[in-house]
């Protein structure tokens, strides 16, 4: 089967986009053939602030349905599929949307979150993130835990500090996720996972999506879409072909505004860091240019079964086991 027609067929799923929510995005979305997506609906926003924009998010969905469909249960991924759609399944970046109240994870679930990470960067009411000193996960964060596991919504751990996500990764009784991540053992950063931190995930049933954010590639701006597929190769070679996926952190259609809110602690304190110039690999720019990365991994030697299972496969077969259905 040539690429082209291997995509048509695949399960397609993003596990990490942060994109300018409109109709523009949406129609490159169709254009890459997506089936599914994680969309980031919360930051560092409250809970009101999380609410007004899930509200907003349900508002372009029911305005675009002849493009997307809300993802409740895996059933709705393989519907999206069906239907030639694509799935948003909401999912927050910081669990501080949560505040100091347990009984939010299961509003939140009912509003169609499935997916949550438990700090942003920095230290939150459950954890810490990567850029400050990494206290570990506290008694209310194991709380949170058992609520999100009981629920059955995702901890994602991507921008979390290395104590808290390996506390995580022990404290869940359902398996977890680096939704979006690159391995240090190909460039030292503060969001990139050591080949130990990867491996430890993957050996307690957990997962691992590969982000493609330039500044934590190798290569840089300069990167390329095989860039991006030496890191998935990468990342196989520890996590192995049933626990790894895509979370590409496309940032697609926000300016300055948007990166300045996301690199100061709380949206507004302090810098945590800087990006520089944000330009996705060459090849994949867009999200419409997904089909470039099915014919890259067969490039790569990548067999049909393994590239649909890094497609999508392995995302359903996780939510599911998180989701119960």
């Amino acid at each position: 089967m040539n690429a082209a027609d291997l995509h048509d067929k695949a399960i397609v799923i993003d596990g990490l986009i942060c994109a300018k929510w409109n109709r523009e995005l949406f129609e490159d979305m169709a254009k890459g053939k997506l089936t599914a997506a994680n969309c980031t609906v919360s930051f560092w926003e409250n809970f009101e602030g999380t609410v007004r924009n899930i509200v907003e998010m349900n508002q372009l969905i029911e305005e675009n349905s002849d493009l997307m469909t809300k993802v409740y249960t895996t059933k709705d991924i393989y519907r999206a599929k069906e239907e030639g759609k694509t799935g948003v399944m909401m999912g927050f970046q910081n669990a501080h949307a949560f505040e100091d109240q347990i009984g939010y994870v299961q509003i939140f679930k009912d509003l169609g979150v499935g997916i949550v990470q438990m700090c942003y960067n920095t230290q939150n009411l459950v954890g810490t993130g990567c850029y400050e000193r990494d206290g570990g996960l506290s008694g209310f964060g194991r709380e949170i835990v058992a609520e999100m596991n009981r629920v059955g919504m995702l901890c994602d751990l991507s921008h979390v500090g290395p104590n808290t996500a390996k506390e995580v990764i022990i404290e869940s009784k359902k398996p977890v996720a680096y939704s979006h991540c690159l391995p240090s053992g190909l460039k030292e950063h503060p969001r990139n996972r050591s080949d130990e931190e990867l491996k430890f995930i993957a050996d307690n049933g957990g997962f691992v999506g590969v982000t493609m954010f330039t500044p934590f590639l190798k290569a840089g701006i300069n990167a390329t879409i095989d860039d991006y597929v030496e890191a998935i190769q990468y990342i196989y070679n520890i996590v192995g072909e049933d626990a790894i996926g895509i979370g590409t952190d496309f940032t697609q259609g926000h300016g300055h505004d948007f990166f300045e809110y996301l690199t100061h602690d709380k949206g507004y304190a302090r810098r945590l860091t800087r990006f520089g110039e944000i330009i996705n690999p060459k090849g994949i720019r867009t999200v419409g240019e997904f089909p470039n990365l099915t014919e890259a991994l067969l490039r790569h030697g990548f067999s049909e079964r393994q590239v649909c299972k890094i497609m999508g496969d392995n995302w359903v077969n996780l939510l599911k086991e998180v989701w119960g259905e």
